[in-house]
């Protein structure tokens, strides 16, 4: 009789995902050092030795259903993989399963279960039949109200996903290109009013420095560098805020007077770039492909 733990245990030796190893156990009547060397035979068990890589690559996702919107990302070790088809089912699969479930954090997100297996186990499998470190990196779940509408945008086949909700007229065009917008051009905030005081208190010290700095300022009235200093505090941050930039499709025009003419305004927005924050390993390939091929 094949037990959980028996199953766990294998899991935990291997790597691989629960219904792999329950096979395994099941096909090798039990036998734990057998069950590991048919899984490595399957080249399943090798996922566990891709723990430590470095997975900087993959696809970010945006979808919509109804009052819910999610943006994900899913990593990988190279780029190879986005056109992989086990990688982009496996990206369909968490897509389905965060509408569905909308899970509050990562961990609920990774033992949500699909057809019996959890997301965590389907994703150790993938890593073990693509080859290369696997990871589900962040998700989001947005709810919009019944008077908003969503806006979504995905560049480069999922380098980049954007999801925005608008509020006022319904504009589907609008909300594709506020979508390509804050994919395009990454603000940080919608507006100066929802920049952390301390963000801006920073680059007002930055600019104040650099005003003292200034021969040229140095004879100029306090009220004057005072209104120097917020000209260039204003100037540097307005590329952060989303209404005070120029808009992609009109130079000539603001975000928020394109916004305002479209009767829409625009509470929240998330934005994931594939890799981003992540510090990627600079290997030499050709040294790796050498050193797994020779043993060096």
């Amino acid at each position: 009789m094949i037990t959980a733990q028996m199953v766990k245990e294998l899991r935990e030796k291997t790597g691989a995902g629960m219904m792999d190893c329950k096979k395994a156990l099941t096909e090798c009547d039990g036998d734990m050092a057998k069950s590991i060397d048919w899984l490595r035979e399957k080249g399943i068990a090798k996922a566990a030795k891709k723990s430590d890589r470095i997975a900087a690559e993959g696809l970010t996702r945006v979808a919509v259903e109804g009052n819910t919107g999610i943006v994900f990302e899913v990593n990988s070790e190279t780029d190879f993989v986005a056109k992989n088809e086990q990688f982009l089912a496996l990206l369909d699969t968490v897509r389905d399963v965060l509408l569905t479930e909308k899970p509050a954090d990562l961990d609920a997100a990774l033992a949500c279960t699909v057809n019996g297996e959890t997301v965590a186990d389907i994703i150790t499998t993938a890593t073990a039949t693509i080859g290369e470190k696997i990871t589900l990196r962040r998700f989001a779940v947005v709810e919009k109200a019944d008077d908003e509408f969503f806006g979504a945008y995905m560049h480069m086949g999922g380098k980049i996903s954007a999801l925005v909700v608008l509020k006022g007229k319904e504009d589907a065009k609008v909300a594709k290109d506020i979508a390509m917008q804050v994919a395009s051009m990454n603000p940080q905030y919608v507006s100066r009013n929802d920049m952390p005081a301390e963000v801006v208190e920073h680059e007002r010290k930055v600019q104040t420095e650099i005003v003292k700095n200034d021969e040229k300022l140095a004879s100029k009235p306090e009220k004057v560098l005072a209104g120097i200093i917020e000209g260039k505090v204003s100037k540097n941050l307005k590329d952060s805020c989303l209404v005070e930039q120029e808009f992609f499709l009109n130079p000539d025009q603001k975000v928020g007077q394109y916004l305002k003419e479209s009767g829409v305004e625009v509470p929240s927005f998330v934005r994931y770039a594939v890799g981003e924050g992540i510090e990627k390993r600079e290997d030499n390939f050709a040294e790796e492909v050498m050193s797994q091929a020779f043993g060096k």
